[in-house]
């Protein structure tokens, strides 16, 4: 019976439970709620004594107070909540205590953590974030890997319409295949009148796309499969989500709006989903068009889209490979028998060697990927040996300040402190900094990643790619605050953690010990220190190389005009605006050619002469007008340029390079050579000019006379007396109209930015590499100046002892600095020998550079041995300065 009633008060108890849980949220009162927990147990047991109840059978039942207090895991939970309170705020106060070291710790691991999770919005950009498109995990595209005609290994993904339609039949059980046609391409439209002519990026795209990616338009509808049955048919397009709120502004009346492009006259039909801009990151397409309304789809030798494979549920990727494969071996055979200008052997091999690959391309595919994919990659290895550098600085700070905070930590350990008491005290306060310094990043990772992505591509065609701080990037900051926080925190907890009281209430047992530590780490950021360094010394001179490579033209006060019309003119067309320009104040020469060298567009063919089967390699051609040689500043070596008469005449002028590979050396002017069924006279020899880009060696080049390929497009080269020739370009884009009414200025740039442009990749790279550099020596000399203070603030008694019995200044300084400037060596050595064996993952990204070589080796050296000298020079001062009557007295 009075075990039942027990049983009844046991509910009582458990209610004393229940009302712990219900002040859980009072997490910093600890005291009153124990005391409140007494007074529940004793009230309880009171009662069931008044009731007549046995005193200690109910004591007995209810259990002793400190047993309840001790075992309530409700309370546990919020006496560690209050130590953490306690730790923290004893943690900002050691903070507060020295502002200045405090704030330069912090700042230094927040530029560190800013600047990782700056690299990885770039990297997370284009590389790693899918598409928002279904199944993004099945999508492939197709790449071939070859033989070139010239014999060189290359990787293409361009291909042929005719040659897709077949594929697409092949590969129906296993994939679809999607075409889109390479991103980037801008072009001129217009929404009305001919004077609102704006440009847009265009990108043409299977009319299946939309369905088959699971796409849902904004607004209207996207494009469909019967969109894109028959050439030219439905002139349909669809604008995407940024597009129609930059340009719109979320008009819903843009649907069946019609803007001009070209020739033909489209009808907006629907606005993409949010968030797609496209197949290609680093490029917002604006407009979808349908395939069909692109000229090329009949021609089977245009390559201008990339194929997407889009693999079904219980589709084989093998299979699919092994269909295209077939399909692209017989076409090619039946295409090659044309290849008359082609040398036998390089026919055979582009057969035989071309293999068709499938590559994930869950992400995307772009050129901007492929340029900057390995320059981001190395960027991030420096940018994390930063981050070494600065978590191994900020241990050595925390191991100084524990060495000095040693009869503290003996004194807690004293009055009880436990092992894992004072490991907590030291990471919260770790992560105290590392919260800081993760929040201060965030401000410059948010301002630095469209800092570097604005100086990626040329300044007409800038690139845009979605930094979005979501949860990728979020997760990235906080893993890394994390991992900041144990790199440089855990160490010097263990070793607190450790006290001896009697020893370090006495001094210590090993003086030594921790200036080991800390000279072992030093070594290993200097290491890092100098792996960064030697990567930024090969950029710099990368950079320095390809800058000041001869480009064999003048690009000084050279503008270059874009000029388009809707029909092809005659030659006669061009001249006359030209002659107009020449005619203005301030022109001082003009010109016409189908493109600007180092452009990237090129033109090339197999030449022979004399009959003789065409030389392997490849030589090319640019049309240009008479006086166009003179306006670019290349000089004739011999012979005449074209005349005003030779606008279709079979004439060249060549350059050196050409005479060289296909003349022997010998005076070519008079001579002929063919190119396909066409046959040239060589009426001029000039100097070597680069035609494509900087790294490409001078490659043979015949210009032709500009009508001899009429086009729509041509480039008006204009050079001014004025230095800054931009600031012409608005009066030339209207002459010419003026001039011509049938010609339109599609786009005016600089050449000097056209030669510039060929640098950006290797700008950047020497840009962030440099800023790192420093950031990184700056945080190595913090570092070394930390250890030196402490060294000599923990020997300062053995110094004043060696000083009062006379020891010369440079023994004393060498005493303080000897084992440091051992410790550097160390590092520059493992750093030199690290930094040689990550030569061959960046030498794709160096030009004439071998980083290996000893002048390369001496850079980095000369610049931390110069860091070091200044870290030690004040700890040196201070030793020597020190007064030893009265360190003895205070000892």
């Amino acid at each position: 019976m009075a075990g039942g009633d027990f049983g009844g008060k046991s509910s009582s108890k458990d209610g004393v439970k229940m009302s712990v849980w219900s002040r859980i949220g009072n997490l910093f009162k600890v005291d009153r709620l124990s005391r409140e927990i007494d007074e529940e147990l004793n009230s309880h047991i009171q009662e069931a004594i008044e009731e007549g109840r046995d005193p200690a059978e109910v004591r007995k039942a209810f259990g002793s107070l400190l047993r309840h207090r001790e075992e309530s895991r409700d309370l546990k939970l919020i006496v560690w909540l209050d130590s953490v309170r306690a730790d923290l705020l004893f943690g900002w106060r050691q903070l507060a205590k020295k502002p200045a070291t405090s704030a330069a710790v912090i700042l230094s691991l927040a530029l560190a953590i800013g600047s990782c999770t700056s690299v990885f919005r770039l990297i997370d950009a284009l590389l790693l974030r899918p598409l928002p498109v279904k199944d993004a995990d099945r999508l492939y595209v197709m790449v071939l890997h070859g033989v070139g005609p010239d014999g060189s290994v290359r990787d293409s993904d361009a291909n042929e319409y005719p040659q897709f339609v077949l594929m697409r039949a092949a590969v129906k059980k296993d994939a679809e295949l999607i075409a889109a046609s390479f991103g980037g391409e801008r072009v001129d439209l217009t929404f009305g009148s001919d004077a609102e002519m704006e440009k847009a990026h265009r990108q043409y795209v299977s009319g299946w796309m939309f369905n088959s990616f699971g796409l849902k338009p904004a607004l209207g509808r996207l494009l469909i499969e019967d969109d894109d049955r028959v050439p030219k048919a439905k002139p349909y397009a669809v604008l995407s989500y940024d597009y129609w709120v930059q340009r719109f502004g979320r008009d819903p009346k843009v649907i069946g709006r019609k803007f001009q492009m070209g020739n033909d006259l489209y009808e907006i039909v629907g606005v993409a989903p949010k968030g797609f801009t496209g197949t290609e990151p680093g490029t917002f397409s604006d407009i979808f068009l349908p395939m069909m309304m692109y000229e090329g789809v009949t021609h089977n030798d245009w390559s201008w889209f990339r194929t997407f494979v889009q693999l079904k549920p219980d589709g084989s990727i093998q299979r699919v490979r092994d269909h295209l494969q077939a399909v692209w071996t017989a076409v090619q055979t039946e295409v090659a028998k044309g290849f008359t200008s082609w040398p036998p052997d390089g026919v055979r091999k582009y057969l035989q060697q071309s293999v068709i690959v499938v590559q994930p391309a869950a992400a995307g595919v772009s050129d901007l990927r492929q340029t900057y994919r390995i320059a981001l990659l190395a960027i991030g290895v420096i940018v994390a040996l930063v981050m070494l550098i600065a978590c191994v600085n900020v241990a050595n700070l925390l191991t100084a300040q524990a060495a000095a905070r040693s009869r503290e930590m003996a004194l807690r350990v004293s009055i009880g402190a436990g092992k894992w008491r004072l490991i907590q005290m030291m990471l919260i306060e770790c992560a105290l900094v590392s919260v800081l310094a993760t929040l201060a990043g965030a401000l410059f990772a948010w301002w630095a990643a469209p800092f570097i992505v604005a100086r990626i591509n040329p300044p007409d065609n800038p690139a845009r790619l979605v930094l979005s701080a979501d949860w990728r990037v979020m997760g990235f900051a906080v893993a890394l605050s994390i991992t900041a926080t144990f790199l440089f925190g855990l160490l010097p907890a263990l070793r607190t953690s450790k006290v001896d009281p009697v020893s370090a209430l006495k001094g210590g047992d090993d003086p030594h010990s921790r200036r080991r530590l800390m000279h072992a780490l030093i070594a290993f950021q200097v290491a890092f220190c100098f792996v960064v360094h030697f990567g930024a010394g090969a950029f710099v001179s990368t950079l320095h190389r390809l800058s000041n490579q001869p480009t064999g033209f003048s690009a000084e006060r050279l503008l270059t005009l874009e000029t388009v019309s809707k029909a092809t003119q005659s030659t006669e067309v061009w001249f006359q605006a030209a002659d107009h320009l020449r005619a203005l104040s301030g022109v001082e020469s003009v010109a016409i050619a189908g493109w600007p060298l180092l452009s990237g567009n090129g033109s090339n063919g197999f030449v022979s002469v004399n009959g003789a089967p065409p030389a392997p390699l490849l030589a090319y051609f640019l049309p240009v007008s008479p006086d166009w040689l003179e306006t670019m500043k290349i000089p004739f070596m011999g012979g005449r340029d074209f005349r005003r008469n030779e606008t279709k005449t079979a004439v060249a002028v060549v350059n050196a390079a050409f005479a060289k590979e296909y003349f022997h050396g010998e005076d070519p002017i008079g001579k002929s050579f063919n190119r396909g069924k066409d046959r040239f006279q060589v009426i001029g020899l000039v100097r070597n000019a680069r035609y494509r880009n900087m790294r490409e060696p001078i490659t043979p080049t015949a210009y032709i006379p500009l009508g001899y390929s009429p086009t729509r497009t041509q480039h008006f080269f204009v050079r001014t007396s004025n230095a800054n020739p931009m600031v012409m370009a608005p009066m030339l884009r209207r002459e010419i109209s003026r001039a011509r009414p049938e010609l339109r200025v599609s786009n005016v740039i600089t050449q000097l930015e056209i030669n510039q442009a060929q640098t950006v990749r290797e700008r950047l790279l020497a840009t962030l590499a440099l800023f790192f550099a420093v950031v990184a020596v700056l945080l190595a000399g913090i570092g070394l100046y930390g250890v030196l203070d402490y060294s000599v603030l923990q020997r300062r008694r053995e110094l004043g002892i060696r000083i009062a019995i006379g020891a010369p200044v440079a023994d004393i300084a060498g005493r303080v600095t000897i084992d440091i400037f051992f410790m550097v060596l160390l590092g520059a050595v493992v750093g030199g020998g690290v930094g040689v064996l990550l030569e061959p993952y960046v030498k794709t990204l160096l030009y004439e550079v071998q980083p290996s070589n000893l002048g390369a080796l001496v850079f980095p050296f000369v610049v931390i041995l110069v860091a070091t000298v200044l870290a030690a020079l004040p700890a040196a001062i201070r030793a020597i300065r020190i007064d030893p009557v009265t360190m003895l007295r205070a000892e």
